[in-house]
């Protein structure tokens, strides 16, 4: 008889784990509270049957977990993973000033490609008007924290700030704007004072190394709304390896028992199962450990110190399609940090009833905007539509002179009890200074419960859907080590980094045991030249010969 798996929660990580599950022979009930699967990653009809997203998808090209995982989808004629479409342009908007746009290089992999590296940063963010030491300064930083060994990015840079760790006090106001503060606001919808080094530090170089690689990979999109290309194919393709995922099908406990688990309570009623994975967001995992779950696995007392911001998603339904740029654009000195995508140019084979779709992300929910003078969450919804045009306008100049907005629509987990001041059903989790601490394994000291969700410890290191099916695969391996198992275990891949910087941070494996500082291996100068520093980088350079 096959081992049961009950997976509590139907988003990226709950149906990434069933997926490996089904497809090593286990039986698998997938149980989700919406009538929707794919939790954030989902796309819904608004009330007039235009596609909405929670906030529209990313796939960059440091992603390997989840287009693993795409690539066995079977969607339209091929799979999920080719229903990717190739960004080309990034396009790097101020306000009440002059637009930017960034083509994509080619990718570092030797000390030489680490310079041509520096000079794409160095040129991009001198154009932005910050000034060229500070340019300098941030790539020392970045080639640091590279040159760094493990231990010393978890016991020292993950309890130091982004803020902190590039001295942005010292900075100049345009190095505070547009690199400490506006790309951690933008991009993961965390604050540069409160984000961990490690964290914003590591991902920031993986995004780098994506937009400097040649060709169109480095940012992808879906060629359609996100459930018709992927999340409605998934479950098709999941209900036909046999999972049953049940819809509407809420968590509301977890029974222990001599030690286990020994019930989930979904929807009223008791279901029982070898095993529990629990996929379900940070916000919902706490409310539902008990003080006897919370005595069996102390490590799961860390969540109720995690943090979580608001990162959701507003629509404008354009009369005429507005394409903008093909790919990202970035506002990044928008009050309430604003990113935006024009869909219709990829969405080529979606007969829509509007002529443009302009999906936007609202990451900072706390700074007043500048014509209400309100933070976003205490606006009504109009509020939120009028100061996001205000925005865009002051950023776009005269691009958004004569187009007609037909219809918008505001993230419907973003609710409103009262005529002002709304809620938020779906957080995203940041990850701030020292919370690599508070977040547990994927496997737990209750031997049935498993955890799949975008706060366990990962490579990844981020709440993205990346993260969240490293996890699941962390708690399959789990299930898989449990049961002693010999079906293969799921593939887990750390970030790529330079290799050629490995020699450095075997070296710093021993100065952080001698409680030496770091140090960058590679010295950039005020005009953008990089070349080795200290007996580190001569020695790289001479292994580079």
């Amino acid at each position: 008889m096959a081992t049961t798996v009950a997976v509590l929660g139907g988003g990226v990580g709950g149906l990434s784990a069933a997926h490996e599950l089904a497809e090593r022979g286990f039986s698998v009930t997938v149980y989700e509270k919406r009538a929707l699967p794919g939790g954030k990653a989902r796309s819904y009809p608004t009330p007039d049957g235009l596609p909405a997203e929670h906030g529209f998808r990313f796939f960059p090209a440091f992603y390997r977990h989840l287009p693993d995982t795409m690539a066995r989808i079977p969607s339209g004629s091929g799979s999920a993973l080719d229903r990717l479409v190739g960004a080309e342009r990034i396009l790097l908007a101020r306000a009440d000033g002059e637009n930017e746009l960034l083509a994509p290089a080619h990718a570092p992999e030797t000390l030489a490609d680490l310079a041509v590296l520096a000079r794409f940063v160095f040129d991009a963010a001198t154009q932005l008007g910050v000034p060229a030491g500070d340019v300098a300064w941030l790539l020392e930083r970045l080639f640091t924290l590279l040159a760094s060994c493990d231990a010393r990015r978890v016991e020292q840079w993950d309890l130091e700030s982004w803020w902190s760790y590039v001295q942005a006090e010292s900075r100049s106001e345009a190095f505070r704007r547009y690199l400490a503060d506006g790309l951690t606001r933008t991009l993961v919808a965390a604050r540069a004072k409160e984000m961990s080094a490690r964290t914003g530090g590591l991902i920031l170089v993986q995004l780098l190394l994506d937009l400097s690689r040649a060709g169109a990979r480095a940012d992808r999109v879906l060629d359609a709304p996100t459930s018709e290309a992927w999340i409605g194919p998934w479950v098709e393709h999941l209900r036909a390896l046999g999972v049953d995922v049940r819809l509407g099908e809420p968590v509301e406990g977890l029974l222990l028992r001599d030690g286990r688990i020994a019930s989930a309570t979904v929807g009223g009623r008791a279901v029982r199962a070898d095993f529990y994975v629990a996929a379900l967001p940070v916000e919902i995992m706490r409310g539902l450990l008990s003080p006897e779950l919370r005595r069996a696995e102390p490590r799961l007392n860390g969540l109720d110190r995690l943090v979580t911001r608001w990162m959701n998603g507003f629509l404008l339904y354009l009369r005429d399609d507005l394409p903008l740029v093909r790919g990202h654009a970035i506002y990044l000195d928008s009050e309430w940090a604003l990113t935006s995508i024009s869909q219709r140019q990829f969405w080529s084979g979606v007969t829509l009833p509007v002529g443009g779709v302009l999906s936007i992300d609202i990451s900072e929910w706390q700074r007043a905007g500048r014509v209400t003078g309100k933070v976003a969450a205490l606006c009504t919804p109009e509020e939120i539509r009028a100061e996001v045009w205000a925005q865009l306008q002051a950023h776009l100049d005269d691009a958004l002179d004569g187009v007609e907005v037909v219809s918008w629509f505001l993230d419907e987990a973003i609710e409103f009890p009262n005529p002002s001041g709304a809620t938020n059903a779906e957080p995203l989790l940041v990850n701030t200074k020292g919370s690599w601490a508070d977040r547990p394994d994927a496997a737990t000291r209750i031997p049935n419960l498993m955890l799949a969700a975008d706060y366990v410890r990962t490579h990844t290191d981020l709440a993205t859907m990346e993260g969240a099916n490293e996890a699941a695969r962390r708690a399959v391996n789990a299930i898989l080590d449990a049961t002693r198992s010999a079906q293969r275990r799921c593939d887990v891949w750390p970030l790529r980094e330079p290799p050629a910087l490995g020699p450095a941070r075997a070296l710093d494996k021993v100065l952080w045991r001698l409680r030496r500082p770091a140090a960058s291996p590679l010295h950039v100068s005020a005009s953008g030249e990089v070349t080795p520093a200290g007996l580190v980088g001569r020695a790289l350079s001479l292994l580079a010969r």
